[in-house]
């Protein structure tokens, strides 16, 4: 499996991720890898969304949303699924859904 490879991943976070930038951020660090995808706030106060890039990029951004966030968040657990390659990408830019 190389690095360059591109996967997508399912994500959700749990903890004091909303009403704290936290899907302004997402979208940020997303853009900055050069990642695709979105992020929305759920009905149970947690925030999902799916990533899809490079292989490395998308560990990096898994990485992020487990233990950085935006800096007025408390993340308590960050859970990962449905990970598999894609040929190519199914979002053309990263987005917050509302």
């Amino acid at each position: 499996m190389a690095d360059e490879d591109l996967i997508s991943v399912d994500y959700e976070i749990f903890g004091r991720v909303q009403g704290v930038f936290f899907r302004k951020y997402t979208q940020a660090e997303g853009k900055k890898l050069g990642l695709v995808g979105w992020v929305q706030n759920t009905p149970a106060g947690t925030v999902q969304g799916q990533l899809q890039g490079p292989r490395k990029k998308v560990k990096e951004m898994q990485e992020w949303l487990r233990s950085t966030g935006s800096p007025k968040s408390q993340i308590t657990k960050a859970e990962f699924k449905n990970e598999k390659e894609v040929d190519s990408l199914e979002h053309s830019s990263f987005n917050v859904v509302k």
